[in-house]
């Protein structure tokens, strides 16, 4: 039988937490975290990067792709599959097994899928036919978007709501830094055969085997106590609070001030997904699901398209890839800086502005032919993007109950990660019909899309407490 839980002795928990000074015990889960993460970063740029060296390899040719041949009937590039495949293992992760940290916790949810990815990564780097990469990057996807549900969630639990918006923003600096890594691995090593295996392949291993190193450390993660008492195990989320509170104020050396104002958090009606269709959440649901459909368009449309959309304009490959290095190299910037603004500007604005930037900046993109420029205005559409990512992360995260916040995140997200596969199909034809300045006109269109969901539907949350912002 489901333990009964205590709406009090949860209000009380998380006034507890909301109270904690900054501290390094806490950023330390922070960080802790952020790494697991990284490799979903790792992973998703890992189609941008190694897939030329996978098509110079001979695995999307129409033979090699196997039934995902037929789609170059349709003008769809074999590189086009792979992308497809990843973000369609991530839609799968997300709305299918989203919820599983909502029943199983986010600590349980979070290790295993860092010890499903690197195995299906590890697999994956040996794959001879563009069929098996594909269904092996679809196994990656899966279980990373298992991962990067739990992330937001936990974060978002574990964080005082005064640091919310600076906690998200470390987090994605962290996991951007993943982007530069492999940019740099594959700008050195997919046009080289190393001990005669191919250099895309050591750029799928590295992945792998740091996920593992990862996992070994974040075993010393604490259970989300809001879980535990949302859960009716208010015993063990008093324990772990405690033990919260004890190691924060041995830090700093002093008593920890008094909890505030103890706010019962709303309960959703029922612990099933139908829950997010009901008053208040329907709303968040729908203008969070258009959002993350059309905001993934923009990001990954750019993102995981750089090295080819840069070919497509005659710059060689080689030459691509570095252009292409010193671009990703940006990524860790912008969360960088927005540490300094994260708490202090209404989020929903924050991905208003990126987003509008995001379509000025990839136009002008498109018009480029010189290098200097095309790297300034990658550089700038980078920036823009991980603005927008690192405010809607820790925004969407914000506006559902602990009751329901994996599996109504789970929901919301699994619309960018199927944008994400039908995007990856669409710009690939756009790109191959109509060409580069094709693309970034459909990237524009999304934009606004997002601007319109999050502009005139988003609610405010800065400065909010979660349970504030669920009612």
């Amino acid at each position: 039988m489901k333990p009964m839980w205590s709406p009090a002795k949860t209000a009380e928990i998380s006034a507890r937490l909301d109270r904690l000074p900054p501290s390094r015990y806490v950023w330390k889960l922070v960080l802790l975290l952020s790494f697991g993460g990284m490799f979903e970063f790792y992973n998703q740029f890992l189609a941008a990067y190694a897939v030329p060296g996978m098509a110079a390899s001979g695995l999307f040719t129409p033979q090699s792709l196997g039934i995902f041949g037929v789609l170059s009937h349709l003008g769809i590039s074999g590189a086009g599959t792979f992308v497809f495949a990843t973000f369609f293992g991530l839609f799968v992760g997300t709305i299918v097994f989203g919820s599983a940290a909502d029943r199983f916790g986010r600590r349980s949810v979070f290790v295993w899928s860092m010890v499903t990815y690197s195995i299906a990564a590890f697999i994956l780097a040996f794959q001879a036919t563009g069929f098996g990469a594909d269904l092996l990057s679809f196994f990656v996807g899966v279980a990373l978007g298992v991962e990067s549900v739990t992330i937001d969630t936990y974060i978002s639990e574990l964080i005082p709501a005064a640091e919310r918006g600076r906690a998200i923003a470390v987090n994605q600096f962290v996991q951007f830094c993943a982007v530069p890594i492999v940019a740099l691995l594959a700008w050195q090593l997919v046009p080289r055969r190393p001990f005669g295996f191919d250099g895309w392949r050591w750029v799928v291993l590295v992945g792998s085997t740091g996920a593992v190193i990862v996992w070994l450390i974040q075993r010393r993660l604490p259970e989300s106590p809001r879980w535990l008492a949302r859960r009716g195990r208010e015993a063990e989320a008093e324990l772990i609070t405690a033990k919260i509170e004890a190691a924060v104020a041995a830090e700093l050396g002093r008593d920890l001030p008094a909890p505030g104002p103890v706010a019962v958090e709303a309960a959703a009606t029922s612990d099933d997904i139908g829950a997010i269709w009901r008053t208040p959440y329907r709303r968040r649901t729908i203008m969070l699901s258009v959002f993350n459909f059309f905001q993934t368009i923009g990001f990954y449309g750019f993102a995981s398209w750089v090295p080819t959309l840069l070919i497509a304009k005659g710059i060689h490959i080689t030459t691509s890839l570095e252009y292409s290095f010193i671009i990703a190299v940006a990524n860790p910037l912008s969360p960088l800086v927005g540490t300094l603004i994260a708490d202090r500007m209404e989020r929903k604005w924050e991905i208003v502005t990126a987003a509008s930037l995001v379509g000025i900046f990839g136009l002008l993109f498109s018009q480029q032919s010189t290098a200097i420029l095309l790297i300034a205005f990658g550089v700038l559409v980078t920036l823009s993007n991980n603005w927008m990512s690192f405010a809607y992360h820790g925004y969407q995260s914000e506006l559902f109950p602990t009751q329901i916040r994996s599996r109504a995140v789970g929901f919301v997200y699994s619309w960018s990660r199927l944008s994400g596969a039908l995007s990856g199909l669409m710009i690939g034809f756009f790109l191959q019909s109509f060409g580069v300045t094709a693309v970034f006109l459909f990237i524009a269109f999304s934009m606004v899309m997002v601007m319109i969901s999050i502009g005139v539907f988003g609610p405010l949350t800065r400065g909010l407490t979660l349970e504030q912002i669920s009612h």
